[in-house]
């Protein structure tokens, strides 16, 4: 079958985001508890995706600077966010038990965590150090399939939508809310910001327009 010509592509429909009110997401947050509450804590807090949030590794998260580092992000771009405040001394306490966690599977001879696209044949030893371990290990460890030994993986996604769906249930909420209504930057700032702080924000924006357009126009 050759090339057609005239083929018209397909649009996919534009859905309007599912967006939480503070008490709704503080509801969620009170039925989660453990790496459920933290990772949810991040997802709004912090405008993670759900993926972004399950492949972070301990040395992306910067607490002297309250920042964490998405590497490979969407578009396959790195970024900078910050690190709630909130969410600073749990995570701090939870990677406590993480530490504790990945010295038992150094003592048992295990073979540390996986590695993205050919590190592991750059850094043979990386797999095993604390700083390229994932800030939530799943709790069971996994055969690698390319390698033939037993590594500590992230938890899967679908651990936390069942939990973060069982919140919702819980806290009586009426709305298809779930993980992936939590990322992104659009749907972050929208969460944030309340209809008198986005007016605040334009009336301040229109004066420092108008204080600048006086400076240029004086000088």
């Amino acid at each position: 079958m050759g090339y057609v010509q005239g083929v018209i592509r397909a649009k996919r429909p534009r859905r309007l985001p599912v967006v939480l009110t503070r008490e709704e997401v503080r509801s969620i947050l009170s039925q989660l508890q453990g790496p459920d509450r933290i990772m949810a804590m991040l997802l709004y807090g912090a405008g993670l995706r759900l993926m972004e949030c399950l492949r972070l590794r301990v040395k992306d998260v910067d607490f002297p600077t309250n920042q964490i580092l998405i590497r490979d992000g969407k578009g396959q771009k790195d970024r900078v966010t910050m690190l709630p405040a909130s969410a600073r001394e749990p995570l701090r306490q939870h990677l406590q038990e993480v530490k504790t966690q990945h010295q038992k599977d150094l003592e048992n001879h295990y073979a540390g965590t996986s590695l993205p696209y050919a590190l592991e044949r750059k850094y043979p030893n990386a797999s095993k150090e604390w700083a390229w371990q994932y800030v939530f290990p799943a709790t069971r460890l996994c055969a690698d399939p390319r390698w033939g030994v037993a590594r500590r993986h992230h938890l899967h996604e679908s651990v936390l939508q069942r939990s973060v769906k069982d919140a919702v249930r819980n806290s009586g909420i009426a709305k298809p809310a779930g993980p992936a209504g939590y990322h992104g930057a659009r749907k972050f700032c929208r969460g944030l910001l309340t209809v008198e702080s986005c007016r605040l924000f334009f009336q301040i924006q229109a004066v420092e327009s108008s204080d600048l357009a006086s400076s240029f126009f004086a000088g």
